[in-house]
């Protein structure tokens, strides 16, 4: 989209209904704006009222949608081959839902239109706690898409990245949560079809909630070209299981648990269609005892017999490995899966110090995508209140946003004040700011980066304090 002037600009706004007139007056109102469109675009964007996925999409040529249904595009959250993930806000009553949008290369190809629009149809009667929910489908223009509930968390591959290991207690919550969830979905005669990490989200209460049932097998779907994951296939092909097996989806939550429990994948990550078409990359996995000989011995046996390679062998449906699941968590003395209300194993929380809005949102989104909650605040004074009363599990202090000057008396406070109240620190000190570390009070759960350095690297040094601090205690 490009405008020439500021009308042309505002008349847009408000078609889309991506902010309202009050709203424009009152950003005109505090702040000079000039006739070019980009300085209201910039005064929207530190106003808040307009997201930086949306101003970047409003300044550049391509024709993206910004509003579909009654639903402003604020972020993308994520992005798979078939189609992407925006978080977004239903106009009416600023409710945040999830929306997934079929990808332009498609809207060509009546098979894959067909194929979105069944998974959603399909979906839509599963109302369970441990399946992420669909509220809508619809089409719009050329776009095609539909609402699902925004789960504010990760999925189980960003959340396993960050924690390693999972707990035993944990692990076997979440294999209940994920069981419950298949157990389910197949009481309402459906299949996932693609089980894996990637397709469980973990939601910030710790709850477990299968997503992406886009290759579910259902009743009627008995053809053999149907679209299915080759992993699947492959499987299924080399042990004479039926088509929509029940015990496939098994074997692959077997694969996941297999993951959470020791840290290491059962078979080689690869995008290679070749390798993933091999039988002996299922059949050769490795046993979970010698990938990790300390591992619980209940928890061994319940994934050793979901990996099993003959179906026969396997449990042969979700309700019976639920006896063994809620059986195991009785041994250890743990309490059972918890529900949105209660209390669990939660997301890690960092708290950023940040007044630029381009820098929040970028923060923001690619911190939440990885599996953090985060929480942004625009001010050190007001940010080290949050630290002495309800202090967060991880802080990180941006250096350019505390000050011009020398901020070394405040990396100084962060430190005291983290270290009193158990809360790791990352600092990213300014360019100019090189070798202010020198003679500060640094321990395992802190660490302080110089600009220029990445998002990745933020994380990485987040990630590292983090589990300097699980491993303490």
């Amino acid at each position: 989209m490009q405008f020439d002037t500021t009308d042309d600009l505002i008349r847009e706004l408000l078609r889309l209904r991506l902010v309202t007139e009050e709203q424009l007056a009152q950003c005109q109102a505090s702040q000079p704006i000039t006739s070019e469109p980009k300085s209201l675009l910039k005064a929207l964007e530190q106003k808040h009222l307009l997201t930086s996925y949306q101003v970047s999409k409003l300044s550049s040529d391509e024709d993206a949608p910004l509003v579909l249904g009654d639903c402003k595009l604020m972020y993308q959250n994520a992005s798979g081959s078939f189609a992407r993930v925006f978080r977004g806000c239903r106009i009416p009553n600023g409710e945040i839902v999830g929306l997934k949008v079929l990808r332009t290369r498609y809207l060509d190809d009546s098979q894959s239109i067909a194929h979105f629009h069944r998974e959603a149809e399909l979906c839509m009667k599963l109302q369970h706690k441990n399946i992420v929910p669909i509220y809508s489908v619809g089409t719009e223009g050329d776009n095609h898409f539909f609402t699902m509930e925004f789960v504010e968390g990760g999925n189980l591959r960003d959340f396993a990245n960050i924690r390693g290991k999972f707990q035993p207690g944990d692990l076997l919550r979440c294999a209940t949560d994920m069981a419950e969830g298949l157990e389910y979905a197949l009481s309402k005669g459906m299949t996932h079809r693609d089980f894996k990490l990637t397709n469980v989200l973990m939601s910030s209460k710790g709850v477990a909630k299968l997503a992406d049932f886009g290759l579910a097998g259902d009743d009627s779907s008995s053809n053999t070209d149907d679209v299915q994951a080759v992993e699947y296939a492959t499987l299924e092909k080399n042990t004479g299981a039926p088509r929509n097996d029940p015990r496939s989806d098994l074997f692959f939550l077997g694969a996941v648990l297999y993951e959470l429990a020791t840290g290491i994948s059962p078979y080689p990550p690869t995008k290679s269609l070749e390798d993933r078409k091999m039988f002996s990359r299922y059949s050769g996995i490795r046993p979970i005892r010698k990938a990790d000989p300390n591992i619980n011995p209940r928890i061994a046996d319940i994934v050793d017999r979901l990996l099993k390679i003959i179906p026969q062998e396997r449990y042969q449906s979700a309700t019976e490995l639920l006896v063994d699941l809620r059986a195991a968590l009785k041994e250890l003395g743990e309490s059972g899966p918890v529900t949105e209300t209660q209390q669990a194993p939660r997301l890690s929380t960092v708290l950023c110090v940040e007044y630029r809005v381009k820098q929040q949102d970028m923060l923001r989104d690619y911190l939440s995508k990885h599996g953090f909650r985060v929480l942004m605040l625009t001010a050190w004074d007001r940010a080290l209140t949050r630290i002495k009363n309800n202090p967060p599990d991880c802080l990180l202090l941006m250096g350019e946003a505390v000050g011009d000057g020398d901020n070394k008396e405040i990396y100084d406070e962060a430190l005291r004040w983290c270290q009193l109240k158990g809360t790791s620190v990352v600092i990213v000190a300014a360019a100019t700011e090189k070798g202010v570390d020198k003679g500060m009070n640094l321990n395992a759960s802190s660490r302080v980066l110089v600009q220029p350095t990445t998002l990745r690297d933020v994380r990485a040094s987040i990630v590292e304090v983090l589990q300097s601090k699980m491993n303490r205690e």
